[in-house]
C-alpha cells in the first residue's frame, strides 16, 4: 500500500480479524452455529407460574450510546426507614441457548465479546445478543432478577433472586444521563417520554453514590485507565475520544457490583461451588510501597487496600494529568483479575481492587461466558436442582476464561494502537505535548494529550524520567503493526 493510500475502517476490521486469530480466538461463527441460529426466530417464553410478571415496573437500560447487546435493566423502590430496594434484571440467555450446543461451544471458546472500534466480534451471534436475548426497548423478555435491599448508609441488608418477565421502558445512555444528573444538560428524550422515569434515575443515582461511598470507605481503588476509542464518520476515522467515568457509568457499576456480590453469596448459602472473579492481595505490595515513597507517602508493609485507596485519591487530586499513568503502574503491580473456582467453606480470596470479599461475574451473559455459566447455575439453584456443571468442568473453565480474557485484552490494546496510528498518519512531522510513561535502556514511551494516544519515544535523552512533560515530533506510523514513533524536540 503506497504512503498516500489512506487506510479506512474496513482495513482496521481486517487487521482486527487477523490479530484475533493470531491470539487463538475465533473471529467468525461456524456453519453449525449458523444452522442452529436459523432455527431460532423468537425470544424465549416460559409460562411457569414461578416466573414473576414484573413488566409493569419502570425498568430502563443504561449503557453506552452505541450498545445494542443489553444485558441488564434496573429499577428501584422505597423500602421505608431510609432504605431502598433495587431490582437488577439480567437477560436469561440460557432460555434460548443451551449448554453444549454449537452457539454455546463458540461462546465457550472465545469466552467474551471482543470490542474494537472498527469491528465487534460478539460472543453470541447478533441475532441473539442484540435482539432475541437482549433486553431491548419496549420488548418483554425473560430475565433473572436480583432484588437487593440497600440501607441508608449504602450497606446491603439482604437480597433474593428469582426468574421474571420484564419490559424495558426506556433505553438510556451514560453520557446524556450523566450530563442531566449533573445539571449540565436537558433531560434525555427517552427519559422524558416515560412519566416518573426522571425520579427513578435520580433515586437510583443517589443509591449508587451511597454504595460507592461505602466501598470507598472500605478501601476500593479508584483508578483511571487510559483507553481511547476511535471515532468514525462512515468509513473514515475522524477522531480519538477518551471514555469519561461519569455518574451514569458509576450508577451501573455500583448496581452490578452489588448484584455480583449477591449472586456469589446466594450460591455460597446453597453450598454450591462458584466461579469467582478475584484480584488477589498483591504479591508485589512492597513495590507499591516503594512507588508511594517516590511521592513522599508511606504505606504499611502489609497489603492494605484502604491505605492504597487514600494514596491514590491524594495523587488524583494533586496531579490529575499523570494519574492514568500512575494507575497503570499500580494495576501492573497488583496483577490482573482472574477466575477461580471457590468451594463453600473455603476462605474467599476476594477482590482487592473493589474491596469486596464475595464477587463473581453474573451480569453480562450476552457478552461474557462466565456470566452465562453462573446464570445456568443460579437457575438450577433457584429450583433446588443438581448443579448445571461438574466441579472439574468449572476448574477448567476458570483457567480457560482467564487465559482467553488475557488474549482478548491484548487484541483490544493492539487495535487501539492501530486506530491511533491511522488517525495520526496525516500529522507526521507535527509536534505534540506529552508525558513520559515508560523507559527502557534504549527507548521510552510517551502519552500525548491531544489527541489521546501513546507511542514509542526513540533516542531517549539521558536526563528524562517517568512523569516528565515533553514536546515530541511524530516521525512515523504503521497502521498494520500498530506502531507510532516520536522524537523529542526542545520546548
Amino acid at each position: 500500500m503506497s504512503k498516500h493510500q489512506q487506510y479506512d475502517k474496513s482495513d482496521l476490521a481486517r487487521i482486527a480479524a487477523t490479530v484475533t486469530e493470531e491470539r487463538g480466538l475465533e473471529p467468525n461463527f461456524s456453519k453449525e452455529v449458523h444452522e442452529q441460529l436459523d432455527a431460532i426466530n423468537l425470544p424465549a417464553e416460559d409460562n411457569d407460574p414461578l416466573v414473576k410478571d414484573l413488566t409493569n415496573l419502570l425498568w430502563c437500560s443504561l449503557d453506552n450510546d452505541d450498545s445494542k447487546d443489553l444485558d441488564q435493566l434496573t429499577v428501584c423502590s422505597d423500602a421505608g426507614n431510609g432504605n431502598h430496594k433495587i431490582y437488577i434484571a439480567i437477560a436469561d440467555v440460557d432460555a434460548l441457548i443451551k449448554k453444549d450446543t454449537p452457539i454455546d461451544e463458540h461462546a465457550k471458546h472465545n469466552t467474551a465479546s471482543i470490542y474494537t472500534s472498527a469491528r465487534i466480534f460478539p460472543m453470541l451471534p447478533e441475532k441473539l445478543s442484540t435482539n432475541l436475548t437482549s433486553l431491548n426497548f419496549d420488548q418483554i423478555r425473560l430475565a433473572l432478577v436480583t432484588e437487593i435491599v440497600v440501607g441508608s448508609k449504602g450497606e446491603i441488608l439482604g437480597s433474593t433472586i428469582y426468574r421474571a418477565k420484564v419490559h424495558n421502558k426506556a433505553k438510556l445512555a451514560y453520557d446524556a444521563v450523566s450530563t442531566w444528573i449533573e445539571g449540565k444538560g436537558e433531560m434525555p428524550a427517552a427519559m422524558a417520554a416515560v412519566p416518573g422515569m426522571d425520579l427513578q434515575i435520580r433515586v437510583q443515582d443517589e443509591i449508587a453514590q451511597r454504595l460507592r461511598l461505602k466501598r470507598q470507605r472500605a478501601g476500593s481503588l479508584q483508578l483511571e485507565i487510559f483507553q481511547p476509542k476511535a471515532v468514525f464518520e462512515g468509513e473514515h476515522i475522524i477522531g480519538i475520544a477518551e471514555q469519561v467515568h461519569n455518574r451514569g457509568r458509576q450508577l451501573i457499576e455500583e448496581f452490578m457490583i452489588a448484584t455480583n456480590g449477591s449472586t456469589a453469596r446466594f450460591l455460597l448459602k446453597k453450598g454450591i461451588p462458584s466461579l469467582r472473579r478475584v484480584v488477589r492481595s498483591p504479591d508485589r505490595w512492597l513495590r507499591i510501597v516503594e512507588l508511594a515513597k517516590q511521592y513522599g507517602e508511606v504505606l504499611p508493609n502489609e497489603a492494605n487496600s484502604k491505605a492504597l485507596s487514600e494514596f491514590l485519591a491524594k495523587r488524583h487530586e494533586a496531579d490529575p494529568l499523570r494519574f492514568p499513568d500512575l494507575s497503570l503502574v499500580v494495576i501492573k503491580l497488583m496483577g490482573p483479575g482472574e477466575y477461580v473456582l471457590e468451594q463453600p467453606g473455603a476462605t474467599p480470596i476476594g477482590h482487592f481492587g473493589l474491596a469486596v470479599q464475595d464477587y463473581m461475574h453474573s451480569t453480562a451473559p450476552n457478552r461474557r461466558y462466565p456470566d452465562l455459566i453462573t446464570l445456568r447455575m443460579l437457575k438450577k439453584a433457584i429450583n433446588n436442582e443438581s448443579n448445571a456443571y461438574e466441579t472439574q468442568e468449572l476448574y477448567a473453565f476458570a483457567l480457560h476464561c482467564t487465559t482467553q480474557e488475557d488474549a482478548i485484552r491484548k487484541v483490544e490494546r493492539r487495535m487501539r494502537k492501530s486506530e491511533a496510528a491511522l488517525f495520526l498518519e496525516p500529522y507526521i512531522g507535527k509536534d505534540f505535548n506529552g508525558v513520559i510513561t515508560g523507559i527502557t535502556p534504549n527507548y521510552g514511551w510517551v502519552r500525548i494529550f491531544n489527541p489521546p494516544a501513546e507511542g514509542m519515544l526513540l533516542k531517549l535523552p539521558k536526563d528524562v524520567s517517568i512523569g516528565n512533560k515533553v514536546r515530541v515530533k511524530l516521525t512515523s506510523t504503521n497502521v498494520e503493526m500498530g506502531h507510532i514513533n516520536f522524537m523529542q524536540v526542545a520546548f
